[in-house]
């Protein structure tokens, strides 16, 4: 904080007092100060030579009047100087820069010159001075903000009168803390009624910037040393030491004699401290090596369990893709899979007949039967493999209808507002489920008479829905099982009416008029599709 005056200091009023007595004064010096420069220099002219009185006729006398102090500045100017040239002479001697100065009177405001005074006359000029950041070129005062800074112009004038008044600048720089300034109390004078307050300085100090970090470290020694005072006591107990002599008798019989021990210097305490030191050392460089040691047994372990893993996986890998590969050959499902036994086929074929062919010892008719045993041979395996082809289609056929009808009966997927999905069941998907499982008992094997009489007349009912020529067939057909079944014949001997029956109801249920459902899949547009079997008669 900034000390201030001692109580009851009275404060001067501006413009009363000492202050305004001294600018006064020092506004009266300084005009008699230009007065006498102004003789000094006009005797200073008449001391010249001829030639110098004839540049004298030919100069004015300019009286430049500064603005608003009121400082009087004379200079001699040469009649043909111009405007510009006068303010670069004005702003040499005041130390003012030329574009903050603006000049009227005697003319100067409708001239660029001084041809139009006279010569040996004295001229009064008033000089402004711009306090604008932009006439200064902003070496005047500038509005000030938090942070800135700004130059202004300071004038000093000396105790001596002979000595001129000096202009320097001054650069401020405002500081502003971001909180207002707290009221922090004054007084107010009982005679006059001025109001002192107290206040803070505008500068905020490092140390105070220090203070409200924290401050410095404070946990040193020092502060947390405890301060300790010496006090004296008396014991209950004294005690004291008696020497011997003549007249004296002291009881020795329990003394002990006590020698000293050897002395321990620093060098012996040095060489403990290193012993010591190497015996720490050597026991923590046994435990970080038996550490590292463990750590290396451990990672040689894990590597080797993994590549033990890592060989396990390939071998089962191995086995799985032989056990694909052999199931494959010995029941293909695939086109790919047939592929392959036709291609090991036809190689077998040629290794064999290359073989044969190169035999030397072969006679031409042992060659020939050879021969024709190895094409009995491949007949024999085209064969297995057409049997193997027409299996894999009756399966695969299977498994998409299977797939299809599934799909039929399949629920909808809704994706609702918050982006779950919803499965909705449509009275559409809920036919197909229907038909799916009546398709599935008729398909189903080992149940019970009254099981499959039952089944077949749910079917009967469904079928019955609709009269055309297919569902007048699938009804003949199931009163022709259910007379069999009544009669106590085998299933043997139903395998074909039963699947003539589940062909006639799947194309029952593929039908987009009987399974609003089965339109999604069809392969063609129903117009396209000439069906009179399902046509009403």
């Amino acid at each position: 904080r900034r000390p201030w005056r001692r109580r009851g200091a009275r404060q001067r009023r501006p413009g009363q007092g000492a202050p305004a007595r001294r600018m006064e004064r020092e506004g009266k010096d300084a005009d008699e100060l230009a007065e006498s420069k102004h003789d000094g220099q006009a005797a200073d002219r008449g001391r010249e030579g001829k030639d110098g009185e004839a540049a004298a006729e030919d100069e004015v006398i300019v009286r430049f009047l500064i603005q608003p102090e009121g400082f009087p500045h004379f200079m001699s100017l040469a009649r043909s100087s111009t405007v510009d040239e006068l303010k670069r002479m004005v702003a040499d001697d005041l130390q003012l820069p030329p574009s903050a100065m603006l000049l009227s009177g005697a003319g100067l405001e409708s001239h660029s010159n001084l041809l139009h005074l006279e010569a040996g006359k004295q001229y009064e000029v008033n000089l402004s001075v711009s306090r604008t950041g932009s006439a200064m070129g902003g070496n005047r005062l500038h509005s000030a903000s938090a942070g800135s800074s700004s130059v202004i112009d300071v004038v000093v004038h000396f105790e001596d009168e002979d000595v001129p008044s000096k202009t320097f600048q001054v650069e401020l720089v405002w500081e502003q803390n971001a909180e207002r300034k707290p009221y922090l109390g004054g007084y107010r004078h009982k005679m006059s009624g001025i109001e002192y307050y107290h206040a803070a300085t505008q500068r905020f100090s490092d140390k105070l910037r220090l203070a409200e970090r924290g401050g410095p470290t404070k946990l040193t020694r020092e502060t947390q040393t405890a301060i300790v005072q010496s006090r004296t006591s008396q014991t209950k107990r004294e005690s004291g030491t008696q020497m011997a002599r003549p007249d004296l008798y002291l009881d020795t019989s329990k003394d002990r004699e006590l020698s000293p021990r050897p002395y321990f210097d620093s060098e012996q305490l040095f060489a403990l401290r290193e012993q010591c030191t190497l015996t720490i050392q050597r026991y923590w460089r046994g435990c970080v090596a038996r550490g590292r040691a463990t750590d290396l047994r451990r990672e040689r372990t894990e590597r080797i369990e993994a590549q033990e893993r890592l060989r396990a996986q390939r071998e089962r890998e191995e086995k799985e893709q032989h056990q694909r590969e052999v199931e494959r050959r010995m029941n293909p499902k695939s086109a790919s899979d047939f592929e392959v036994l036709y291609n090991e086929l036809e190689n077998w074929r040629q290794h064999e007949t290359t073989r044969i062919k190169s035999d030397a010892d072969l006679t031409p008719e042992m060659r020939r039967e050879q021969l024709e045993e190895l094409l009995h041979k491949e007949t024999k395996l085209l064969q297995t493999i057409d049997k193997l082809k027409l299996t894999a289609n009756s399966n695969n056929r299977e498994k998409r209808i299977n797939k299809v009808l599934a799909m039929m009966a399949a629920p909808k997927k809704w994706q609702m507002a918050d982006g779950d999905i919803a499965l909705v069941h449509t009275p559409f998907t809920t036919r197909a489920k229907e038909l799916l499982e009546l398709f599935h008992g008729l398909k189903a094997t080992g149940t019970s008479v009254d099981e499959r009489l039952d089944v077949l007349l749910h079917v009967k009912w469904t079928a019955k829905e609709f009269d055309c020529d297919l569902t007048r067939d699938l009804v003949d057909l199931i009163d022709r099982e259910a007379d069999l079944l009544n009669r106590g014949r085998s299933e043997k001997a139903m395998v074909g009416l039963r699947k003539r029956i589940c062909t006639l109801f799947l194309q029952f249920i593929e039908t987009p008029d009987f399974n609003p459902e089965a339109e999604r899949f069809q392969q063609a547009p129903p117009e396209l599709l000439d069906r009179p079997q399902i046509a009403p008669k």
